[in-house]
């Protein structure tokens, strides 16, 4: 069914809490476990359903942020969001302490009897009024990012369509452009620390009320850390800092050779080429031509998911003022339907939504054949890989996205994924910083960012932009505010996604088989596991950075 087709109807939470209340009743009432998994598939025709509705209207909302109606269902749904968390819970615990929890967890496996005591352990439902308040807080700091109106030559931009200009050839049209873009942040920037500040000590109490000492144990539970901790990932931001950011320095070395400059600017932050970066040929509806057309020679798997996404319009890409900054997939469970949302403001970033997004609707278009509901359920640096690893494979055809400049976006794009991980892994470390001192001051949390930066992004300068330079840079980050400690798993899924760039420039369809398997395993087994299966080395291991800093050292420089 196409996307404006399908129709919508908020959901009624007292019906659906007795529809619940059945369920539960027919669950503990149950003679065995292949009763109660039958009861099960009844939970997943339930929960989808309410899920379906929520993302229908959450789409429709970030397409226009001013439509009245789809702005008040938003807010009904952060409003009622806990209360179905609070149901989803009690019944994640009712299978959890099942007396056939045996014959469940062989049904569903051990992964996803995991992330339930993980699930259990995040939420109480004393804590609603809290979650309600912390979903107010970042729909209140989405709406302010993409209320941007941001004048340039009598056309209002927002913050999105502003890019292609902060990216141009020419310099001093870059530095009006981050003129704009850092006023933008200045003007509101009072407004957007005490977004935050509310943020933080909501969740540090959310994190008190459940017995951690801070929000960081929470954190992890709540993006469901189930087979790495905290010190492995510390560790792992180490590595990066002694391998990585060194590599990295050079990178940007090269890049201001390249442009011909005395010396990089944040203006300069994300130029490649003094003649610019590479731009895509052709209108959007000629590159989404181009989409179906590499889709289709890629795989017999991608051609059967991208005809399937076509046919059905489960794309909005063109920006729009009016649109929620940024770009995402999400997933239709009723109908078995990936969805991809978008900005195309006519830079190379267009191209990586057609091969990074769909990396993520590729593998949620596979895994939603799964009946096994949890095997879909995967953890965010799994995801990751997915929709990184697609951006490599998908090199082959970039010609009919760039023609002469092909050359070109593939040496930036390769440099642009190896000089991400230290930002990545700076966004991760100043929020281990911010929630382990809740008590900190806007102030000091600036200041926090400005140290991480001289650790991370020696290069970087902001002079002449005076907000960037107290450490303001942070807050257009939307993960920091919307989903605490989601962003490090970019970095541990772009040093997987390096392997395959390496493996398929060794043997191509290998590295494909492997890919492919790994996207259907899904959330079968734990992350960890998954990648030996499928001959991948841990990002956690000591020595596997180094390894690929070396390996990436022959191909970039």
């Amino acid at each position: 069914m196409k996307f404006n087709e399908m129709p919508y109807q908020r959901i009624n939470l007292e019906e659906k809490k007795l529809r619940f209340e059945e369920l539960m009743k027919d669950f503990a009432a149950a003679a065995n476990g292949e009763a109660q998994f039958e009861v099960h598939k009844r939970y997943y025709e339930f929960k989808d359903e309410i899920d379906t509705m929520v993302i229908i209207a959450s789409i429709r909302h970030d397409i226009d942020t001013t439509d009245d109606f789809y702005e008040k269902e938003r807010n009904y749904y952060d409003e009622i969001e806990p209360e179905l968390i609070d149901m989803y819970v009690r019944y994640a615990r009712l299978m959890y302490e099942s007396p056939y929890r045996n014959y469940l967890e062989e049904k569903i496996g051990t992964v996803a009897f995991k992330n339930i005591e993980l699930n259990i352990r995040s939420f109480d439902k004393k804590l609603i009024p809290l979650k309600q308040e912390e979903n107010a807080l970042t729909t209140e700091y989405d709406k302010l990012i993409a209320s941007a109106e941001i004048d340039w030559d009598g056309e209002i931009l927002n913050l999105s369509l502003l890019r292609k200009y902060l990216t141009h050839k020419d310099r001093e049209v870059r530095r009006k452009a981050y003129s704009k873009y850092s006023s933008f942040f200045e003007a509101n920037g009072d407004k957007l620390d005490s977004i935050y500040d509310k943020l933080v000590k909501n969740r540090t109490r959310q994190a008190e009320e459940l017995g951690h000492d801070n929000f960081v144990g929470l954190g992890y539970d709540r993006v469901r850390r189930n087979c790495y901790d905290k010190a492995m990932v510390e560790n792992f931001r180490k590595q990066v800092k002694e391998y990585f950011v060194p590599f990295a320095e050079k990178l940007h070395e090269k890049r201001r050779s390249r442009l011909g400059i005395e010396k990089l600017s944040c203006i300069d932050e994300s130029v490649f080429f003094e003649n610019g970066n590479p731009e895509p040929v052709g209108t959007p509806e000629e590159i989404m031509a181009s989409a179906q057309d590499m889709y289709g020679k890629l795989s017999d798997e991608t051609k059967e998911f991208f005809d399937f996404m076509s046919e059905n319009e489960l794309f909005d890409v063109l920006g729009r003022k009016k649109k929620r900054a940024g770009g995402y997939m999400t997933y239709l469970p009723v109908y078995n339907a990936p969805f991809i949302f978008a900005n195309f403001n006519g830079t190379s970033g267009d191209i990586n939504v057609i091969t990074h997004e769909c990396g993520h609707a590729f593998q949620g278009y596979l895994s939603g054949k799964d009946p096994i509901k949890e095997h879909a359920d995967i953890t965010m640096e799994t995801a990751e890989i997915h929709s990184m690893s697609m951006e490599f494979f998908t090199a082959p055809f970039m010609d009919q996205f760039f023609g002469s400049r092909t050359e070109d976006y593939s040496s930036m794009h390769l440099e642009d994924a190896a000089i991400f991980i230290p930002y990545g892994c700076m966004v991760d470390e100043f929020q281990h910083i911010v929630y382990e001192n809740p008590q900190m001051t806007p102030a000091q949390r600036h200041q926090a960012w400005i140290q991480l930066e001289k650790e991370y992004r020696p290069h970087l300068d902001y002079t002449g932009y005076p907000y960037f330079e107290k450490g303001g840079f942070w807050q257009k980050q939307p993960h920091i505010y919307d989903d605490p400690f989601y962003y490090i798993d970019y970095c541990i899924a772009q040093i997987c996604a390096f392997q395959y760039k390496i493996r398929m420039d060794e043997n191509y369809q290998e590295a494909w088989d492997s890919y492919l398997k790994l996207c259907k395993l899904s959330a079968s087994d734990f992350f960890t596991n998954m990648l030996k299966e499928v001959g991948l080395d841990s990002p956690f291991e000591d020595g596997c950075v180094k390894r690929i800093v070396e390996k990436l050292d022959t191909l970039c420089l």
